[in-house]
C-alpha cells in the first residue's frame, strides 16, 4: 500500500498498481494491517484544521473514525506515523507524543518519552513479541525507544553512541532485524536488536 495525493493505491507483486479509494482529507500516514487486512490512515483536514485516524477495510469501505477521547478532547494534532500492535492497539506518532487507542478507538494512554527531555516521535513499529519501537528525532536526544505493549519504557535501543542521528523511520522483520532510515542520510542501516532463543 502507498499513497499518492489523496489516493490510496496498492502495488501488486507483478508491478500492477491499483487505486483502492480516495479521501477528502490530506493523508499524512498509512498502515496496512497484517492482522485484519484493514488500512489505517492518519488524516488532516485543511479546511477544519482537524486531524484523525480512520480505519478502512481492504476494499476501501470506512469502518471507524478516531478523533476524540471519552471527554471529547481531540486526540491528534498531526498524525505522522502509524502502526498496529498484535493486541489490536493503534499507535500513532503525533508531534510531541505517541497516542495509543484500542481497536475500537477508545483512548488508552499517551507516551511522552522521558519527561525531562524534548520528545519528537517519528517512525513507529511493532515486533512479533508485542514490543513497540519509536524513533525519537529530537536533536539532542535522538534514538530508538523500546516499549512494552502498555507503553512502559524498556530500554533505549539506539543512540548517538551507535552513530544514530535524527532517526526518521524504521521497520523490523520476523528475525528481529531493525531497518532504520535517518534524516539527511541516504542509506538504510540494519541492526540486530533482539536475540530470541529458538526452541
Amino acid at each position: 500500500m502507498f499513497t499518492e495525493g489523496n489516493y490510496v493505491k496498492k502495488l501488486e507483486s507483478n508491478g500492477i498498481i491499483t487505486t483502492l479509494f480516495s479521501t477528502n482529507d490530506n493523508i499524512n500516514c498509512i498502515y496496512s494491517s497484517r492482522i485484519t487486512g484493514d488500512i489505517l490512515l492518519g488524516l488532516y483536514n485543511t479546511v477544519l484544521y482537524t486531524s484523525k485516524v480512520t480505519r478502512y477495510d481492504k476494499t476501501g469501505q470506512k469502518i471507524l473514525d478516531i478523533e476524540e477521547d471519552n471527554q471529547g478532547v481531540k486526540l491528534y494534532d498531526w498524525p505522522s506515523y502509524i502502526t498496529e500492535n498484535r493486541n489490536g492497539d493503534i499507535w500513532t506518532s503525533d508531534t510531541v507524543k505517541v497516542v495509543v487507542v484500542n481497536k475500537s478507538g477508545k483512548h488508552r494512554f499517551n507516551y511522552i518519552g522521558h519527561p525531562s527531555h524534548y520528545f519528537n516521535p517519528k517512525g513507529i513499529c511493532t515486533d512479533i513479541l508485542g514490543h513497540v519501537l519509536v524513533c525519537d528525532c529530537s536533536p539532542s536526544d535522538a534514538g530508538v525507544h523500546l516499549l512494552d505493549q502498555d507503553g512502559r519504557f524498556l530500554s533505549l535501543l539506539l543512540t548517538k553512541e551507535h552513530n544514530v542521528h535524527r532517526p526518521q523511520t524504521m521497520c523490523v522483520d520476523d528475525k528481529h532485524n531493525l531497518y532504520l532510515g535517518q534524516s539527511f542520510i541516504t542509506i538504510i542501516r540494519v541492526y540486530k536488536y533482539l536475540h530470541v532463543s529458538e526452541k
